[in-house]
């Protein structure tokens, strides 16, 4: 086979640095999972150099290109044909910033079903109390959510210093727990096949719908965005994260008509739910502390306005870590 030599490691010298950088990222990151396009895209790579290294062979006068190719292919062929279980680093930091968000991304479908879910609860517990402004006792649990928000907002005004002197911390760890709690029965819900967890849902958001009405109707929005907005912007997609890991949960005891046993369905999802769950727990904390030293103070020691900007400020940075954070890790 007679071809031009400078022409031919002209053309395919963007192929070998482009296989060069990929094993590259893998040498320096053992543990990343690739997408099939990515792994289709290393294959192909792999495959293309070692044609050439094939052709080149026949040219004792590039030694230097051989050996180049010789590493490449030798490379390449290891990380295909790797057997060994890799050791795995404990690396908190890369498990919160990239694997969390991209397993939030990988079961969005369920996301959006509990958002749906919810949103419908808010609906109905909006138009309940608007409708039946007496329903109120059975709509709202809490007791301190029954009291008149413009009797509430006033008492909670006339305070102007620290109303949770030496309490914040057991105030916050109370939150942080029960919240908790909620969310792993959520997740556990999933366990009936995700009508639980649906019910749980409906049912938070049925009291969120009624408590921003009644606020609403009785002229008290800008405290209701100061007091909800700075954990709420946390804690309500905590929740609906929660709700989402019980739907995966769902999804995998349901099947989908296929053949794969349950048990392997299960064990498929179980490193996701533990994910999900931890990522939902540090979120909780978070939100604890923010209700604790943040959202309980009103004016006159804190201006409504501040809170809101805070907690909408808090809402983006979330939306945008769970979007993006994790996206430029690609093999």
């Amino acid at each position: 086979m007679i071809i031009d030599l400078k022409k031919f490691i002209v053309t395919e010298r963007q192929y070998w640095s482009e296989l060069e950088l990929v094993l590259d990222k893998l040498a320096k990151d053992p543990e990343h999972k690739a997408d099939l396009e990515a792994i289709k895209r290393f294959h192909y790579l792999y495959q293309r150099t070692s044609a050439d290294l094939g052709k080149i062979m026949t040219f004792s006068s590039e030694p230097e290109i051989r050996r180049y190719l010789e590493s490449l292919v030798g490379r390449a062929y290891g990380e295909i044909h790797e057997t060994r279980e890799k050791a795995h680093r404990l690396a908190p930091g890369r498990w919160f910033f990239h694997t969390f968000p991209q397993t939030f991304r990988m079961h969005v479908r369920a996301f959006y079903l509990v958002l749906v879910i919810m949103v419908a609860g808010c609906i109905f517990g909006g138009l309940a109390i608007s409708l039946d402004p007496d329903s109120k006792e059975d709509l709202m649990p809490f007791p301190q959510l029954r009291v008149d928000p413009e009797e509430r907002v006033a008492r909670e005004e006339s305070v102007d210093k620290d109303r949770l002197h030496g309490g914040k911390a057991s105030f916050s760890s109370y939150l942080m727990t029960h919240n908790t709690k909620v969310s792993i029965f959520a997740m556990a819900l999933g366990m009936t096949w995700g009508i639980g967890t649906a019910v749980l849902l409906f049912s938070n958001g049925v009291m969120l719908g009624a408590v921003v009405l009644d606020y609403i109707l009785a002229g008290q929005t800008e405290f209701l965005f100061g007091w909800l907005l700075p954990h709420g912007a946390v804690e309500i997609p905590a929740i609906l994260l929660a709700g989402q890991a019980g739907m995966v949960l769902a999804g995998a005891l349901i099947g989908r008509g296929g053949s794969v046993p349950l048990t392997r369905r299960l064990r498929e999802i179980s490193g996701d739910l533990v994910t999900l769950i931890s990522g939902v727990a540090i979120m909780l904390v978070w939100a604890g502390f923010i209700e604790a030293f943040f959202s309980q103070y009103h004016e006159p020691v804190i201006p409504s306005e501040v809170k809101t900007a805070g907690g909408c400020g808090i809402r983006i940075l979330l939306t945008l870590f769970l979007w993006k954070s994790g996206r430029h890790n690609m093999l």
